[in-house]
């Protein structure tokens, strides 16, 4: 019988096990010293403004090893304002509201309010669709992890039992991952550059509800980047053409000349969740039903 004289797997140890082994020294004026730790477990080296350039390879990595991890193939990306309420939540801030401004903000968000509805359906929809033959999820749903239309896109998933995405970034204020986001995977970052990026690495599709200066820089980024041939084109959807008119003139900058009137054809406008579906089904072949 021959005898197995294969390599073993690996022939160093891990930088877990050294790692490890590396807490245990003895304690002396030279072991206690920061410049003895080991670099990849030194908190303080890894924090210093010099490590910066490791710093963005480890928030590029880190969630692309955990979506590889997971399966996930491809994403649609929901953004939108981490203000509009949720229809009963709408009411209670009508109600709750006492100056003029305060109603007249609070009736503008009712009037909003049933975007929330739209987003979760759409999620759920997407969420329904089955792995393929190689086990991988496609249309996974992603999100910012936050309130509002990004909670309502995490709980479409949510409540058909399918994975979705949470990439929260650190704020000056309290800003959690929605309780709808699956644990493993909702992501951190600090970088907003490379949250950006993670948003559109995968995605397939980009829907877009009403927002604020988070909603446009990150709608127009991907305009950007579709117009400028950086990605390939993907079809972006905006939800509300009346909000959209009123806040942003598209058709003011085609005639000013600062973009093309064949930019007006990176994105279209959508009301709800069904005509957002029909309009993918056309380009991706997704189910009718």
């Amino acid at each position: 019988m021959t005898a197995d004289v294969s390599p073993p797997r690996r022939i160093f140890p891990s930088a877990s096990a050294e790692a490890d082994l590396a807490e245990r020294v003895e304690g002396t004026p030279q072991t206690n010293h920061p410049s003895y730790r080991l670099a990849f477990a030194d908190n303080d080296f890894l924090l210093r403004e010099e490590l910066r350039p490791v710093r963005f390879q480890l928030e590029l990595l880190k969630p692309e090893m955990i979506l590889q991890e997971h399966r996930i193939a491809s994403t649609v990306v929901f953004y939108g304002s981490a203000r509009i309420p949720s229809p009963p939540e709408a009411e209670a801030l009508l109600a709750a509201a006492k100056t003029p401004r305060e109603k007249l903000v609070a009736e503008r968000l009712k009037e909003k309010a049933h975007y929330y509805d739209e987003a979760y359906k759409l999620a759920r929809r997407f969420s329904s669709m089955p792995q393929d033959a190689d086990g991988e999820r496609h249309f996974v749903v992603c999100s910012g992890g936050g309130p509002s239309i990004m909670e309502a896109a995490n709980k479409g998933a949510y409540d058909v039992g399918a994975p979705s995405i949470g990439l929260n970034i650190v704020l000056p204020h309290e800003q959690y991952p929605n309780e709808y986001v699956t644990p493993s995977l909702s992501f951190q970052f600090h970088y907003f550059a490379l949250r950006k990026m993670h948003f559109l690495m995968r995605a397939r599709a980009v829907v877009v509800f009403p927002g604020g200066f988070g909603t446009f820089d990150e709608l127009f980024e991907t305009l950007t980047l579709i117009q400028t041939g950086k990605i390939s084109p993907i079809p972006v959807l905006l939800f509300g053409k009346a909000f959209w008119n009123r806040v942003v003139n598209f058709e003011a900058l085609a005639e000013e000349g600062t973009i093309s009137p064949r930019d007006l054809e990176l994105f279209r406008f959508v009301e709800t969740a069904d005509e957002a579906w029909k309009i993918l089904h056309e380009c991706w072949g997704l189910p009718a039903e």
